[in-house]
């Protein structure tokens, strides 16, 4: 989810270098240009696209139950069918705004949006659960590459006067997104199937790549080295980590495979950090991390979308599995949790002015950690959904506070020249929270219940005992994202240039 800004594009410059323009004038000074392209037509489709990268975040959720038994996918199978596109966006998030500066980003947008259609497509098709999940990968890779463009070439479009309303609208947008999805997949569900939640990607795309050749103007940013061998470990360490942690709720914790996976998968993550200390150009700059507010920043980020999406991911399956929802309905039925930030994150951003965004940020965890606690309090197989309305509803205003104020604790953290990068950094992290907390949630859920009949149990008894459990572990780990926040200095102390 990347509401705000990434990996360098809201700081674009004015004199961003077009293509056509970078050879012209050899030791002449030129004025450089205030913008690169049409505004209008450059929100119209980058805008498109991101609400279609964005909405693919949780508009599966809905679908799940579906998916499940068109190809009796287990709980693994649900959790890498969600993990896979999750995952791949995060590590790849960073390395597309890279590539588009280096080699063009209309350029690369058009590759991404591209990559993005064509792992629609193969969603679309998917014949069993594991060509699902590797079709859902090659959509978050292509989202990686396409969505911190989509602001790139925003911000290069727009006179600077006017590109904080512009930015605005691309963030409404985004917001719009994830509050919608799960209507969208639902109503999409049940109006044709869940296949159809991929192949509606497919014409969006199909239009969208000759229209971006013919509106978008082509510019670059500073030119980078791709830093290889750092997308490699942290990619193959951050799967070992995470197939272990599902593989392990489904086969024991004890299975070679299962510690193969995590000792591997630490084993990679640690030659990634000990190679972005000495590379020249690393994907991570670890010099962010010198500074306090920024570390517990994106400390409580992670926790934030671990307790988050972990407890989307159960809660649209406990309304349809449990309480015989339709998929529309069971999207319907979330909006109190979904569709609340966006009337509480505009009130939460004036506050935040006032009073500071600690405060907001801190107050809306807590909020959220007591929607969670509530939700698990009142869940049996037969509670009306009027006692789960309190819960939701503090969980959707604990979003908004959440979301409003926390870029501008980010980009207060470090230096004026590394906001971009800082944001797509804590975007990125943000994502792998959300990784962890389907996994780690998954695996308390298979602990205490699982989908189906037991000998003693009826099946949604059976999954209401794995869910209680998995929600209050959200509401704890909320709890630690709070007090992290509360840990924040009152003031940020920003690390000196190296």
């Amino acid at each position: 989810m990347a509401e705000s800004t990434l990996a360098r594009d809201a700081g674009a410059s004015p004199g961003t270098q077009t293509g056509a323009g970078a050879g012209a004038g050899a030791g002449t000074a030129q004025a450089a240009p205030t913008t690169v392209g049409h505004p209008v037509r450059t929100f119209v489709i980058v805008g498109t696209a991101m609400f279609m990268a964005q909405l693919d975040n949780l508009v599966v959720t809905s679908a799940l139950p579906s998916i499940q038994k068109a190809l009796h996918a287990g709980l693994s199978g649900l959790q890498w069918t969600i993990s896979a596109y999750t995952l791949t966006f995060a590590v790849f998030l960073l390395t597309g705004a890279t590539l588009g500066d280096r080699y063009g980003r209309k350029r690369l947008f058009g590759i991404g949006l591209t990559v993005f259609t064509l792992g629609s497509i193969g969603s679309a098709l998917a014949p069993n659960i594991a060509t699902l999940i590797t079709a859902r990968a090659v959509q978050g890779f292509g989202g990686a590459i396409m969505v911190p463009l989509t602001l790139t070439l925003l911000s290069a479009a727009v006179r600077p006067e006017r590109r904080g309303l512009a930015i605005g609208g691309w963030g409404a947008l985004a917001g719009v997104a994830v509050a919608l999805g799960p209507v969208i997949g639902g109503g999409i569900t049940d109006a044709a199937s869940w296949k159809w939640i991929f192949w509606i990607n497919v014409p969006i795309g199909i239009v969208l790549l000759p229209l971006s050749r013919y509106w978008l103007s082509e510019s670059h940013g500073p030119s980078r080295r791709l830093d290889v061998p750092g997308n490699a470990l942290v990619s193959l360490g951050l799967f070992g980590v995470v197939y272990g942690l599902i593989r392990g709720g489904q086969i024991g914790w004890t299975r070679p495979e299962v510690l193969a996976g995590f000792v591997v998968g630490g084993l990679l993550l640690a030659a990634f950090l000990v190679w972005e200390s000495r590379t020249a150009e690393p994907m991570l700059p670890l010099g962010l991390f010198r500074g306090r507010q920024f570390t517990l920043v994106n400390l409580a980020s992670m926790l934030m979308f671990f307790g988050m999406f972990g407890s989307v991911f159960f809660l649209i399956q406990l309304f349809q599995d449990v309480y015989g929802m339709s998929p529309l309905a069971a999207g319907v039925h979330a909006l109190p949790w979904t569709a609340i930030p966006m009337v509480a994150a505009p009130i939460a951003g004036a506050l935040s002015d006032r009073i500071g965004g600690r405060v907001i940020v801190g107050v809306g965890l807590l909020f959220q950690a007591a929607g969670l606690a509530a939700i698990a309090a009142v869940t049996t197989t037969t509670v009306p959904y009027s006692h789960v309305i309190p819960g939701l509803v503090l969980g959707g205003i604990g979003n908004g506070l959440f979301f409003a104020p926390i870029a501008n604790l980010v980009l207060g953290s470090v230096r004026r020249d590394q906001e971009g990068l800082a944001s797509g950094v804590n975007n990125a992290i943000r994502e792998f929270g959300g990784v962890l907390g389907v996994a780690v949630m998954g695996a308390i859920f298979a602990a205490s219940g699982g989908y189906g009949p037991t000998a003693t149990l009826s099946a949604p008894q059976h999954f209401v005992n794995g869910v209680i459990p998995a929600v209050y572990t959200g509401a704890v780990v909320l709890l630690v994202a709070s007090a992290t926040v509360w840990a924040l200095p009152r003031r940020a102390r920003i690390p000196a240039a190296a």
